[in-house]
């Protein structure tokens, strides 16, 4: 990635142009790679364009620049659909709703910068095929994490559909794919642009290593199938009522809500035993009084014979500001059995950060209000099986799911509503991320929502059984309380810290040769 030049170079204006081209042509590539399109293979080439117009890129700032200007259209392709959350939910103006998503862009895009500038500011002493997927781990990571972080769609989760191989996220997480298929695009550009011995061995190697991934996975399938097998399968009902966000919360309109779910839960039923799985705030009404409507709720539990998690919102009626999103569990016999208040809320959906700070803030986004956030990541207990509720957003978060598998849980429930979304491509790429939960901690994630997509997904991140969007509809499926050990699970991210090892060694080693250029010189 060296820059050349030579006599016959085209002008200045022109490298940069088609710089600025073909890093725009990388950004599109990126977001064709998830839903709607789910492009996955294409995530594998993606980066190419990048890297040609980084190849010639002069300085650090130039490189930052392209690899932002990525960012950017990858982005906006990928969340253009923050524009129809805010501006029909949030009640923002239209052009306050591109604003946000744009600042949203902006921001994410800077990580793709700073991954795009380590490249170029380490080429002369660190080769590219060995900095590009540890730095791109590193920014990814940061992007996660920092401020609220914002793990939408990292690289890997293109991968979704890739049966066999996204089996390594028991081992890596997300993160193991996203440096695998950043580890192909480089020996891939490195290969076109040199075409000598020790690329096509390099690509040879990458492409062994990605033969041994399939390898693990297609082992790792028939492991986990296996335990399966030696377990005793259970019914779910999964009910999307498909509530319209316009009545929702209207309180004429509690009793329809009720029926409706109520109807679905019973249709279809295969029988006593087993659980039911309602939405996120499913319940319009604050369940955490005693009321008709609760113990309605309640004898739909005990009707079906069956245990019921549900959403709802829930507060102390002495102290209102208190008040959560929640997850309830009742028995067969429809006693409260326990509840889960979301931990992990969304920024301007479920709180306003720097409210105090900027009181034209409240002004700005007045349709949207406070939650308490949970005390942790616990499972409900039911019976002698415990059980992890991720609520909406919670589904991306890994580390929930990590949670809760070494608190001994036994099933993974991901309740959401995603009519927020509408039909966008969101509700698709929320589905997509919630698979890996699964495969990360080996165990059967059902998942319902208002409107979805409502599904069953099997230890191994197979969708077993969905509904479309914007439909009333039930999932009856079978599934089973396993316990397969993962080491992702119980190590974490460690390849995203090795990352940092390696990326904080980079620049040492880098320094430490500047440092010795500059003494020669004088």
């Amino acid at each position: 990635m060296k820059k050349t030049i030579r006599s016959d170079s085209p002008s200045p204006a022109s490298s940069a142009s088609k710089a600025i081209f073909m890093s725009l042509i990388s950004g599109v590539l990126l977001f064709l790679s998830f839903p709607k399109f789910g492009l996955g293979i294409i995530a594998w080439v993606a980066l190419l364009p990048l890297f040609a117009a980084l190849r010639d890129a002069s300085t650090v700032k130039n490189a930052f620049f392209l690899g932002w200007l990525t960012g950017c259209v990858a982005y906006v392709g990928t969340l253009y659909w923050i524009v129809y959350v805010v501006v029909n939910y949030g009640r923002m103006p239209v052009y306050l709703g591109i604003a946000c998503m744009l600042l949203l862009v902006a921001y994410l895009s800077v990580y793709l910068g700073l991954f795009a500038a380590g490249l170029v500011f380490l080429r002369d002493k660190i080769p590219v095929f060995i900095s590009a997927p540890f730095l791109w781990l590193a920014t990814e990571h940061l992007k996660s994490t920092v401020i609220t972080g914002f793990p939408w769609e990292n690289l890997g989760y293109s991968q979704f559909n890739n049966f066999y191989l996204i089996q390594l996220a028991d081992i890596t997480g997300v993160a193991g794919l996203s440096f695998l298929i950043v580890l192909f695009n480089v020996s891939i550009f490195r290969l076109l642009g040199e075409r000598s011995k020790r690329s096509i061995v390099l690509t040879a190697c990458v492409c062994l290593i990605v033969a041994a991934v399939y390898v693990y996975g297609f082992v790792r399938v028939g492991q986990v199938k296996e335990a399966i097998k030696n377990t005793t399968q259970v019914n779910v009902s999964l009910v999307q009522g498909n509530i319209d966000q316009s009545v929702k919360w209207s309180p004429n309109y509690q009793q329809e809500t009720i029926d409706i779910y109520e109807a679905l839960s019973l249709k279809g039923d295969p029988g006593k035993e087993g659980l039911i799985i309602w939405p996120e705030t499913a319940v319009p009404f604050n369940f955490e009084m005693e009321s008709i409507m609760r113990r309605r709720v309640q004898r739909v539990a005990a009707a079906a014979g069956k245990w019921l998690v549900l959403g709802a919102v829930s507060y102390n009626p002495q102290k209102r500001k208190d008040y959560f999103n929640s997850a309830y569990l009742l028995s067969p016999d429809g006693s409260i059995r326990g509840r889960y208040d979301k931990v992990h809320l969304v920024p301007y959906g479920e709180y306003v950060p720097l409210r105090n700070v900027f009181p034209f803030i409240s002004s700005l986004a007045a349709g949207i209000g406070d939650f308490g956030r949970g005390s942790g990541y616990y499972p409900l207990e039911m019976g002698k099986e415990k059980i992890g509720v991720l609520i909406c957003y919670e589904g991306i978060l890994a580390q929930a799911g990590r949670a809760y598998k070494n608190n001994g849980a036994t099933l993974l429930v991901n309740i959401t509503n995603d009519a927020w979304f509408g039909k966008t491509s969101a509700p698709y790429q929320h589905l997509s991320m919630a698979t890996f939960r699964a495969v990360e901690t080996r165990l059967y994630l059902v998942r319902a929502a208002n409107t979805g997509v409502t599904a069953i997904i099997d230890p191994c991140g197979k969708i077993i059984g969905h509904t479309d969007i914007f439909k009333k509809d039930v999932v009856h499926g079978k599934i089973s309380y396993i316990d397969v050990p993962s080491f992702y699970a119980r190590y974490g991210e460690w390849p995203v810290w090795l990352s940092f090892i390696a990326v904080a060694l980079f620049f040492v080693l880098n320094l430490i040769w500047r440092i010795k250029h500059v003494r020669r010189k004088h």
